[in-house]
């Protein structure tokens, strides 16, 4: 009867009423239940909605997504590659597969498990399998949350427990954990396996001595709630509260939604409703334009002390600038609201000295939004002007005076 109450409970907060938004900037922070909340382009990395997204928090489980992305990156055959468990591992908290130290699992099979049931045991086995202790693997964390533009996560455990360590306390951002699922389904050369196993609504297996067998149930409510689910992670404790990071794609538009601190017991659910509110809002809001300048034919600019003609003083030299790129690719398609324009600003010089070579770099056009920029496309010089010095003008008049003769 709890569970079927608790059930309903989750549908009617998700079905709740629409997200407003007043006015053009969608200030609609009272009316999300997350301290901290990102809505994130997938495509494009752009935030597209922020609630105090930069703010550090705990994490969670959420943080096993890292795990799992890292794990997959780290082992050629994850189904031949047997894991032992050690005291460490069999020592973890609730939540726990149960294991007892040197029983052996498949890496595969516990990748399953660590995603859906979101076991902390297993998150153990999967980081000393692959880096050969808990501490390494933090590294490989750490390394990796910045090679993909976090700005303010530290990692220190790899099932999201709350810990310290000479870093810092293990924390991320509502920005950073967006950032972290757009690699994990979009950038990784792992994306495929990584949707696969985070997509899967339930999964069984044995322990290598075919003595145990376990089913694991996918926690991510949002894959029957919303249409277009990929992916997504729950998490929680005491001090991070309810967490979740949640991707959804519908048509040519793929949203991530992240959410910290998205209530405590007994509110559960509240992640749910938020991450729907965000979501309709995305995609009820955000359609793809194509910005590209295509009015833009070129721009003749001045060459100074440049060769123009064959005698010293005829004309004024000067070269065009424009694109590299081919007429028919000239595209540029932005996730952008009805009332977002782009600015789109060349940058260009006056003048250029001599010599100037064909296909040099020569300025740029650079779109942005909001002083955020977005693309920059290099200009190149479309000719060659030779410098117009001393010596150049004597040949000309000699050439000149000998054709007199």
């Amino acid at each position: 009867m709890k569970k079927v109450l608790a059930l309903l409970l989750g549908l009617l907060l998700f079905l709740g009423s629409p997200l407003h938004v007043p006015g053009e900037e969608n200030q609609f922070e009272d009316e999300l239940y997350a301290a901290s909340a990102c809505l994130l382009d997938a495509d494009s990395g752009r935030v597209l909605y922020g609630k105090a997204e930069e703010e550090a928090l705990a994490m969670a489980s959420t943080t096993k997504i890292m795990t799992c992305i890292l794990a997959l990156e780290n082992t050629a055959d994850p189904a031949g590659t047997v894991l032992t468990a050690s005291r460490e591992a069999a020592s973890q908290p609730e939540v726990r597969l149960g294991v007892h130290a040197g029983q052996q699992f498949s890496m595969q099979d516990l990748l399953y498990a660590l995603m859906l049931e979101s076991y902390n045991d297993t998150a153990v086995m999967i980081a000393e399998g692959t880096a050969g202790s808990v501490e390494a693997f933090a590294e490989l964390m750490n390394r990796k949350a910045e090679e993909i533009g976090c700005r303010d996560t530290h990692f220190v455990t790899p099932n999201g427990l709350d810990g310290s360590d000479a870093g810092g306390e293990h924390h991320t951002t509502a920005a950073d954990l967006a950032l972290m699922l757009r690699y994990c389904i979009r950038q990784s050369p792992k994306a495929e396996q990584f949707l696969e196993i985070t997509g899967t609504s339930s999964y069984s297996f044995w322990d290598r001595e075919l003595k145990n067998v376990y089913d694991c149930v996918n926690h991510n409510a949002l894959l029957s709630m919303m249409e277009g689910t990929l992916s997504g992670k729950t998490g929680f404790t005491s001090k991070a509260g309810y967490c979740y990071v949640g991707a959804v794609q519908q048509g040519d538009r793929c949203l991530i939604v992240s959410l910290l601190a998205c209530g405590w017991p007994d509110h559960r659910d509240y992640k749910w409703s938020d991450a729907r509110k965000l979501l309709e809002y995305g995609f009820e809001n955000y359609e793809y334009r194509d910005v590209f300048d295509r009015n833009f034919r070129g721009r003749e600019i001045p060459v100074a002390d440049g060769r123009y003609g064959d005698f010293p003083g005829e004309g004024s030299a000067f070269t065009t600038a424009e694109f590299g790129i081919p007429e028919e690719e000239r595209s540029l398609r932005l996730l952008l609201r009805a009332d977002e324009q782009v600015e789109i600003r060349y940058d260009l010089p006056e003048t250029l000295e001599a010599p100037v070579s064909a296909g040099e770099e020569i300025g740029n056009v650079r779109y942005s939004l909001k002083g955020e920029e977005l693309a920059v496309y290099p200009l190149y010089a479309s000719s060659g002007v030779e410098k117009k010095d001393y010596f150049w003008c004597l040949r000309q008049l000699w050439k000149w005076y000998c054709g007199r003769q």
